[in-house]
């Protein structure tokens, strides 16, 4: 029997270090006396007697009388199912010590759980994420059609205009004010500059109720909100956080309906629009 072998029967049966070793022993020597298995072990002559007693209790070993006493392991397979029916004896006995505390234990703390349970006001999850791509466009598009007092979009140059257009214009046809809030086009790409002022001119021609301007810097993230309120009950919104380098198809957004959390995100969009930004202007548009 290997060092491992002998290692993991001591750990499968939860046999202590000189238990595994004697029952391993008994294994390869077959039937032996208390003196020669101390021999052959190392296990202390004063320790030989009270393993092997143990071993001969859990069912693991026999005992044949005589002058000396011999000792010889029972077969592996007669091992094994004792070790089940030894756990099974030890689950039985644990379960009806439980249970006989039960009744107790319930009345006492039962009543104390459910009067801590009614002190405390649930909470709702401040956001959750989405892919950004057709599952943010879904939530955005949701937005638009939830939306009954504002819409406010932060956008580099609202590039995935065509994906939520239907829901945008169904807003605007309702009455929404819309407000864009694009980035000067100074700190776009040579790639992307066209596409803003493409955009620029659809909006202005289709939707001529939109407000446009530019935010003069650069800003951390982009998204849309929708009905914020300074009593922190109503508004959703979503937003994804500029990660320079990280492509677009690895990016999440965030989702949230906390009055309180799109308060502050609204606060922010309108200390930008009023403070930090210029309207988007005929011969400013696409170029700087």
């Amino acid at each position: 029997m290997t060092d491992d072998t002998a290692e993991d029967l001591g750990e499968t049966l939860d046999l202590r270090e000189y238990e595994s070793t004697a029952l391993t022993q008994l294994l390869t020597l077959g039937r032996t006396t208390a003196p020669n298995l101390a021999e052959a072990t190392g296990i202390p002559r004063a320790r030989i007697y009270d393993v092997l007693e143990t071993l001969s209790n859990a069912g693991y070993v026999k005992v044949i009388p005589g002058r000396p006493k011999e000792y010889e392991a029972k077969h592996p397979e007669t091992i094994l199912e004792r070790a089940i029916e030894n756990r099974r004896q030890s689950f039985e006995s644990a379960r009806a010590e439980i249970d006989s505390f039960r009744d107790r234990f319930v009345t006492e703390f039962g009543p104390v759980y459910e009067r801590a349970g009614e002190d405390v006001t649930p909470t709702e999850d401040l956001f959750h994420v989405v892919d950004v791509g057709e599952a943010s466009e879904t939530e955005t598009r949701r937005l638009y059609g939830a939306a009954d007092d504002g819409i406010d979009v932060i956008t580099k140059s609202f590039a995935y205009f065509e994906s939520v257009r239907p829901a945008f214009e169904a807003a605007y046809d309702r009455g929404v004010p819309i407000r864009v809030l694009l980035l000067d086009p100074e700190h776009l790409s040579a790639e992307n500059r066209p596409v803003q002022a493409d955009m620029i001119e659809r909006l202005r021609a289709d939707f001529p109720d939109v407000e446009l301007r530019y935010s003069e810097k650069l800003l951390p993230w982009r998204g849309t909100i929708v009905d914020p309120s300074m009593d922190y009950e109503t508004g959703e919104a979503i937003m994804l956080v500029e990660e320079k380098d990280v492509p677009l198809s690895m990016r999440q957004a965030a989702v949230t309906e906390n009055g309180s959390f799109v308060a502050g995100l609204g606060r922010y969009f309108e200390l930008i629009w009023e403070y930090d930004s210029r309207p988007v202007s005929d011969e400013t548009d696409g170029s700087i």
